[in-house]
């Protein structure tokens, strides 16, 4: 998957923004305002950083070379994931992407669990 894909990918999803919060470089995709992707528009190759349950997060770094902990985050939380590889499947790169924002959107009160919904 490419940055096109996976932008068009997330701006699918309930409830979804996008910024560059940091710099002109590093596209931001927030859920109700909490960021669940962050990538950069130059860094080759392409990476993203995805938030996981920390049960999955050792296991995706183990399954794949290609999972890494996450650069710039709480590696407890985040992995770096390099979407261009080919070495990934996309039905894996589709649920990784997935999980982040289910991720994020557990960690919101329920009150914004709720207007997310009714959006």
């Amino acid at each position: 998957m490419n940055v096109e894909e996976v932008r068009d990918y997330c701006l699918t999803k309930n409830g979804v923004t996008e910024d560059f919060p940091f710099d002109n470089d590093t596209l931001v995709f927030k859920v109700m305002g909490k960021i669940f992707l962050l990538t950069s528009l130059t860094f080759q190759p392409f990476r993203v950083n995805l938030k996981m349950d920390t049960e999955l997060v050792g296991e995706y770094r183990d399954k794949y070379p290609d999972v890494q902990p996450g650069y710039h985050m709480n590696k407890k939380y985040w992995n770096s994931v390099y979407f261009d590889s080919g070495t990934i499947p996309r039905k894996e790169l589709l649920f990784m992407l997935e999980h982040s924002y289910n991720e994020v959107i557990k960690g919101l009160p329920k009150k914004m669990q709720a207007e997310l919904k009714n959006k």
